[in-house]
């Protein structure tokens, strides 16, 4: 492969990693706009079933032909750059987010409640056409559900066990699967953003180990599984993760306390209000180039 398209690639994923690691921001949603959305995911899903075969299918008597198989069909020559750039970015990104968060909680909140509501966008949109009395129910029972789960006091500063981790990792990483859902913000409903980004920062292995085992668990479990409610229950599907990115908002809420009670407004009200929009405004500009992106590749099939 030419070098600038490796280039080109590993730039894909710094983009790809940098909106992973920031709340409200969908690394899927990037990963379709840079082009790359179909092709990492149908890799991925080779990928993991290729890993699970290769494991499961010796100890069977099988042999390793399914899993070489699997192996075959990824696309090495972009996942290898394109993880690359992910990482790095990520590396980076969470060393300039971790002291933000921890000094300007308040502030930081604000920014990420812009991104999340303006990516509430995305999954309603995609439900495609007017929605239906009882997909409008689903997406409200989930909200109440998102609600009521993220009202839970917190840990404060408790360092979550390292099965805890595994179990988040498992859900957060699904969020690549789905544009429009972030798997940072998930990991920040459930008060494990901050822990995960001084991980990476301080090369916490056995942190890190439990969250990419669990990474690999819930790709292993729920990929195939995401990718047949998408084909067969699309709407609904989408329906229910539009009412749960709604209902989540409750942990953004910028004034609270330790354990995630709300507070009323206080302090600087203006630069909390900017940073909100501003987090809208970030937001809304991926939804528009990624319109003109798909408008772009629609245009010369109906030439």
């Amino acid at each position: 492969m030419r070098p600038a398209q490796l280039l080109t690639d590993a730039g894909r994923g710094v983009l790809i990693g940098t909106a992973e690691i920031i709340p409200g921001v969908s690394g899927g949603t990037v990963a379709l706009i840079v082009g790359v959305y179909e092709t990492a995911l149908e890799s991925a899903g080779h990928l993991v079933r290729g890993v699970v075969r290769g494991v499961l299918d010796p100890l069977r008597g099988r042999g390793t032909a399914a899993a070489r198989s699997h192996l075959a069909q990824v696309r090495w020559t972009v996942m290898v750059p394109l993880l690359v750039g992910m990482i790095a970015a990520v590396l980076v990104a969470s060393a300039l987010l971790a002291p933000v968060i921890e000094d300007h909680p308040v502030q930081a909140r604000a920014v990420f409640a812009g991104l999340i509501l303006a990516s509430l966008i995305v999954p309603a949109r995609m439900v495609g056409g007017r929605w239906r009395p009882h997909e409008v129910v689903a997406a409200l029972g989930a909200a109440a559900a998102a609600v009521a789960l993220t009202s839970l006091p917190t840990a404060g500063d408790a360092e979550p066990s390292l099965i805890l981790v595994a179990l988040a990792a498992a859900f957060a990483i699904c969020a690549l699967v789905l544009p429009g859902v972030s798997g940072s913000f998930l990991l920040l409903t459930v008060g494990m953003y901050a822990p995960t980004l001084d991980a990476v920062n301080e090369r916490n292995l056995a942190y890190l180990g439990a969250f990419a085992l669990g990474a690999v668990i819930g790709l292993s479990l729920f990929i195939s599984g995401l990718q047949w409610l998408l084909r067969h229950r699309r709407r609904m599907t989408l329906a229910i993760m539009t009412g749960l990115m709604a209902g989540s908002l409750r942990a953004l809420w910028p004034w609270q306390t330790d354990s995630g009670a709300l507070q009323p407004p206080s302090g600087d009200l203006s630069t909390v209000l900017l940073l909100f929009l501003g987090g809208i405004a970030v937001v809304t500009a991926l939804i528009a180039v990624d319109a003109a992106v798909q408008r772009r590749r629609v245009a010369p099939s109906r030439d």
